[in-house]
């Protein structure tokens, strides 16, 4: 049950006015059972000072695009309520207009655009209105007898409002609606949500939770949890057994949904949606259509529900139904956007944002993974919407056209637009290993800041936990992620992989770079010695790289494999031969891959350092001290050594390794491939020839 987060000792240290706006909107956005992820508004009618001095009423009203549990002062948008009450005598006024009238209401130019209800707040003759999404008041708005229970639990204090797309005629609606009941407390929306209101925030925040406890407690008491979505038709798989199927299929779900567009993938087993996915009415009941105007964008009108019977022995009859059922999706979304389109509009990617597969459990597909993520937190509160709607009777949603003059509402899409523009590596996955070394961090950061999620893979697992954690603080939620992965060892190597499609579904980079060294002058080489190299570096870069060209097969996007090999792959080094021949092995090996990769447009190439000694573990090694001894030198004298070896009088670092990663991976290098890359300052001895 929604509960009052309200802390009067820490609202009592805010000033009045926008300091308690922003508490007041953090506390409702911090329950999505109260309001929607970026959806709702609330604001504040206060009394400042402007530029001259002089007293002026101003209403503060939640920016477009915005977030209300993560907003903060300059998210909102100041306007001038002299200015905006003549417009309550108006008969009609379009979008355009009514945004185009607003921009000039502003006291600040700097403000972000207001939200598109801001009319609501301001028609009402009250300090401060919340306009908010509750799972209970949609389950009431969406339930087909829901006016008439709505008397039931708030009598006459409250205001029915048929569905209208919001704007102008929906403010205006609501505001005589209110002004025509005395003893009115609150707003219903059909099929939208609520409006609720007080003389101070406390007073409206207490509204809100108090109109909602109403509601669930109307609700709870009638739901019948054997009964749900038609009863139980298909329980869960044990919880390894669905997430390892999920894993399974991911890749295959990842390639049949890029297009021109590669998308992030999520999965998403958790109790309610278990229960949902295996309803015996679920299949129909998901097909009624949104829950809530605002889920449009992020969730299409309907998800994909896929018809299979939970069975771990079917996995590929599984992959064959989603493939097939992406398809007829997309032809079912080109048609519903012929029907309905106006001049001008263009299609959005065709292919499901939420896939629901009964036993296993959700799959999210967006243009990231905080993106995903989005459309399956919007899409359980939908199934909380239809949970509450069946219990009390019918579950309804908007008309076709009417979703689709939301999905497509230039006003809707204009909060999209203020997004950050794609990046190179934005909807890319890549996978590194040795990921918490100096190359392979340094990688990861390179192609993280460029849009691109990454696995850091590694031995020390702590160590790539560390870099992932920094990747994450700067950059946002599971930008990185780290898993312990020995690259010799198999199954390792294959659950490192699982693990990477249960998180964003596939895999695009593989930055293959885990490594060791030792020297010893030929005769006093062991075989021990020889199979350690010959292991990692030769072993472990096989299957590093096999299991990535497997799903970079099944996804049929395309692929890019980076080697990270040596000088040594070409150079005949002193008292390296096991290491010299693995790194060697490295190189022609990336050169067959590429061979055989080509025509399903995966591309391998390698990158040929030389000694980049700062944060290598490596190098921190008695790697550095035999190395030294091979050079007659002392091992401080190292850095400077291979300096001066370089044509160009240079040291090399992870920094330079990253940017050739970069390029090689990058769309500037796209009909590259089976190529070497040089990064060694220049060493004659190593050119090729």
């Amino acid at each position: 049950m929604v509960q009052s987060l309200w802390d009067s000792a820490k609202a009592s240290q805010l000033h009045d006015g926008l300091d308690q706006l922003v508490y007041r909107s953090n506390l409702i956005g911090a329950d999505r059972r109260v309001c929607n992820w970026g959806g709702g508004n609330t604001s504040s009618k206060t009394v400042i000072q402007d530029f001259r001095g002089r007293d002026v009423e101003v209403m503060y009203v939640k920016g477009s695009g915005s977030d209300l549990a993560t907003m903060k002062a300059g998210n909102f948008t100041g306007l001038r309520m002299d200015d905006i009450r003549p417009l309550f005598e108006r008969e009609s006024m379009s979008d355009e207009d009514m945004v185009a009238y607003l921009a000039n209401c502003m006291i600040d130019a700097k403000h972000p655009r207001a939200s598109i209800e801001t009319l609501l707040h301001a028609f009402l003759p009250f300090k401060h209105v919340d306009h908010t999404h509750p799972d209970a008041i949609i389950s009431l708005c969406c339930a087909d007898n829901g006016k008439e229970l709505a008397k039931e639990i708030f009598g006459d204090r409250f205001v029915w409002v048929p569905y209208v797309r919001p704007g102008f005629t929906l403010s205006k609606m609501i505001a005589q609606g209110v002004l025509a009941n005395p003893k009115a407390e609150l707003v219903l929306m059909e099929k939208h949500g609520l409006v609720t209101w007080g003389e101070t925030s406390e007073e409206a925040y207490a509204q809100t939770i108090k109109i909602i406890s109403e509601a669930e407690a109307f609700i709870e008491a009638r739901v019948d949890e054997a009964k749900l979505f038609g009863g139980v038709r298909h329980a869960p798989l044990p919880a390894e057994v669905r997430r390892a199927i999920a894993a399974e299929v991911m890749p295959t779900v990842r390639g049949a949904v890029s297009d021109a567009k590669k998308m992030i993938l999520t999965f998403d087993d958790q109790d309610d949606v278990l229960a949902f996915v295996g309803g015996e009415k679920s299949a129909k009941l998901s097909q009624v259509g949104a829950a809530c105007p605002d889920h449009l964008v992020h969730t299409k009108v309907v998800p994909l529900f896929i018809d299979w019977t939970p069975n771990a022995d079917d996995v590929e009859g599984l992959k064959a139904i989603l493939k097939d059922g992406i398809a007829a999706y997309k032809d079912q979304y080109k048609a519903y956007f012929e029907r309905n389109r106006n001049d001008g509009d263009v299609m959005f990617e065709a292919a499901p944002r939420v896939i629901l597969i009964p036993g296993v459990g959700m799959i999210n597909t967006g243009k990231s993974w905080a993106n995903a993520q989005v459309s399956g937190a919007l899409y359980h509160r939908a199934i909380a919407v239809m949970r509450g709607a069946t219990a009390l009777g019918e579950f309804v949603s908007l008309s076709e056209n009417e979703s689709y003059n939301v999905e497509y509402w230039p006003l809707e899409l204009y909060k999209l637009s203020l997004a950050p523009p794609e990046a190179e590596f934005s909807r890319q996955v890549a996978f590194i290993t040795g990921g918490a070394g100096g190359i392979g961090s340094e990688t990861a950061r390179r192609l993280v800041s460029e849009g691109a999620h990454v696995v850091l893979a590694d031995l020390n697992l702590e160590g790539a936990e560390k870099v992932a954690a920094e990747i994450n603080d700067k950059f946002g939620e599971n930008r990185a992620i780290a898993v312990k992965m020995d690259v010799t060892n198999e199954e390792m190597v294959q659950a490192a992989y699982a693990q990477t499609a249960l998180s964003f579904g596939g895999v695009d980079i593989i930055v293959n770079n885990a490594g060791l060294a030792t020297s010893s002058p030929f005769t006093e080489t062991s075989l021990k010695e020889w199979n350690l190299n010959m292991n990692v570096l030769g072993t472990g870069y096989f299957l590093v790289a096999r299991e990535a060209f497997k799903i970079m097969k099944t996804q049929a996007i395309g692929g890019s494999m980076v080697f990270i090999g040596s000088k040594n792959s070409i150079y005949a080094g002193k008292n390296v031969t096991a290491y010299s021949s693995a790194k060697a092995l490295e190189a022609h090996l990336a050169r067959c891959i590429a061979a055989e990769g080509g025509e399903l447009g995966i591309r391998v190439n390698t990158i040929l350092p030389d000694a980049i000694l700062q944060g290598s573990a490596i190098w921190n090694s008695n790697w550095r001290n035999e190395r030294a001894a091979a050079y007659g030198i002392e091992p401080d004298q190292l850095e400077e050594y291979y300096r001066k070896r370089t044509t160009l009088l240079v040291n090399i670092y992870p920094r330079d390794i990253a940017e050739g990663v970069a390029f090689f991976a990058s769309s500037k290098a796209a009909k590259t491939t089976g190529c070497m890359l040089t990064i060694d300052g220049g060493v004659p001895a190593a050119f090729t020839r």
